[in-house]
């Protein structure tokens, strides 16, 4: 079946929405139509749809738009959560990952990440090597200039600095267990649930960064819920969803908690929330007291 439908001039568009049952002030339409592409809006009244394709009564440009600017100070926000998070990350698995093989061990010794094969480990060595090459860090040209007659490869500490997040991702899921546990022993869990965590945390990290749609996203990879004998906090009064954006909000609430615990993160997700009061936070999986629950206390 070919795709025969013509592209819309904006007033097209505009008309379009009006006729479905849209309501709006075409000249506010219009103007924000032209900033922000129909498709990438659209996901924004998409729950305001009927199966035919026609609005529901009440449904109101207006409202769209406000989700669309409330989605993307989420971003932000959650961004600034993630940011803090991968760094401390970075600068921990660098820290012992070194202390207990060396500087040099994850690129010269295949055992110090022992859950690679290795052709995965030569893709691995391959890949930090490109980052490496394409990096115009200063400490890089530095270090290459000063010590590359005797070192083919950065210390772990400037590696993990210029590595992407993926390549840190698979540095810490194939490190050793006692390594990876020391990691998740700052941030308070085990390390089963917590490269869950980045796992995810890395999904929602390539969602902000290329500014899609993120406050009503169901998760694709989901993160692990601690259990509930280790951490009743996360069960009560019920157990936190895993897939939806308020278990990544509690992820990141509990992480800062542990490295940054000066952080008036929460105090923003809640103004946030508060300065729009008419996004519908259901679709976050987020309960109406949610900041009564032991674990956002």
């Amino acid at each position: 079946m070919k795709y025969s439908k013509p592209p819309l001039t904006i007033d097209q568009q505009v008309k379009l929405l009006l006729d479905r049952g849209m309501t709006g002030d075409p000249d506010f339409m219009a103007q924000r139509l032209t900033a922000v592409n129909y498709y990438r809006l659209s996901g924004y009244w998409y729950t305001f749809r009927n199966p035919d394709d026609t609005f529901k009564p009440g449904t109101t440009f207006e409202l769209a738009w406000t989700t669309y600017v409330f989605d993307r100070h989420l971003r932000l926000l959650v961004m600034d959560a993630v940011e803090r998070i991968e760094i401390a990350v970075r600068s921990l698995l660098a820290y012992h990952h070194a202390h207990k093989h060396g500087a040099f061990a994850y690129a010269l010794e295949p055992a110090s990440l022992p859950k690679m094969s290795p052709d995965e480990y030569q893709d691995f060595l391959d890949r930090v090597a490109e980052e490496t090459q394409r990096s115009q860090e200063a400490f890089v040209e530095h270090f290459l200039r000063k010590y590359g007659d005797s070192h083919g490869c950065l210390p772990v500490w400037m590696a993990t600095e210029i590595m992407s997040l993926g390549s840190v991702l698979t540095f810490f899921r194939n490190s050793s267990n006692q390594v990876k546990t020391t990691v998740a022993d700052v941030f308070g869990m085990p390390h089963k649930v917590f490269e869950s965590w980045l796992l995810s945390l890395n999904t929602i990290r390539n969602i902000v960064a290329h500014h899609a749609r993120l406050w009503n996203r169901v998760l694709g990879l989901k993160p692990i819920i601690p259990r509930i004998s280790d951490y009743p906090d996360w069960h009560t009064p019920v157990k936190v969803e895993n897939k939806r954006l308020f278990a990544t909000l509690t992820i990141c609430r509990h992480c800062l908690v542990q490295i940054a615990p000066q952080s008036e993160w929460m105090a923003r997700l809640e103004a946030l929330l508060a300065n729009f009061p008419t996004i519908p936070i259901k679709y976050m999986g987020i309960p109406e007291n949610w900041k009564e629950w032991p674990i956002w206390k």
